[in-house]
């Protein structure tokens, strides 16, 4: 089996933990309001900027037999340049003021997401980044063009507020054969069970933010209302 297969294989489970997130079948039904959608861009301004310095983290702690990744990560870090800011367009084209959640305190559950990853660069194992690039651009692929066209349905929103997610789910549908090619380069079995045992981490991660946008949203929804 190579290592890519046997990575979906052993994060399955956990994969299973972060689509039970009841607020992905919400919104596949239409449950959802522009509180909801503000709230999951609140969330994934606050991770996504730290897509960049984290790879950046990592590259710059391969060991010399890592050190043939470097290439790899160096083209994920061109690829996501700019990402937040196109959180921050949508945010604005909603109506909503953009300086205020540039500059607003990360949602509890995404600071937890991203100190658990710059821990596990920095302390444990760098190559465990990969296990990062799978939860992100793999649930994207799956769920962002599925969302996005729902979304923008429902709320009659403009393009301009949905660069994120359509733009987003496009790359990474492209981006899953580039890495799916790089894990299967991958023999180390430190370095495979680093990015195994971060993927598993980061799937509970990433469903508790998305278990926490309900709440969240509700409490936008009660401030915009005082």
């Amino acid at each position: 089996m190579q290592f890519y297969d046997q990575l979906l294989q052993e994060t399955e489970s956990s994969k299973q933990y972060f689509l039970s997130a009841p607020i992905i079948q919400d919104v596949l039904e239409g449950r959802f309001t522009l509180e909801t959608y503000i709230s999951f861009l609140n969330q994934a301004f606050h991770h996504v900027r730290h897509t960049i310095p984290l790879l950046m983290t990592a590259g710059g702690r391969l060991t010399d037999e890592q050190d043939w990744l470097r290439k790899t990560i160096s083209e994920y870090i061109s690829e996501e340049i700019g990402h937040e800011q196109w959180i921050l367009d949508d945010i604005e084209a909603c109506g909503y003021d953009r300086a205020a959640y540039a500059l607003g305190p990360a949602p509890f559950d995404s600071e937890i997401m991203v100190a658990f990853l710059y821990d596990y660069v920095t302390r444990k194992n760098p190559v465990g980044i990969f296990g990062m690039v799978l939860v992100l651009e793999g649930t994207s692929a799956g769920l962002a063009p599925v969302v996005a066209q729902i979304v923008q349905e429902k709320l009659k929103l403009p393009d301009s507020a949905m660069t994120y997610l359509t733009t987003h789910g496009e790359l990474d549908q492209d981006h899953i054969h580039f890495f799916e090619n790089a894990m299967n380069k991958i023999t180390d079995p430190q370095d495979q069970a680093a990015i195994i045992h971060v993927a598993n981490c980061m799937y509970r991660l990433y469903g508790n933010v998305y278990r926490s946008i309900p709440s969240a949203a509700l409490a936008l929804m009660q401030a915009n209302a005082a």
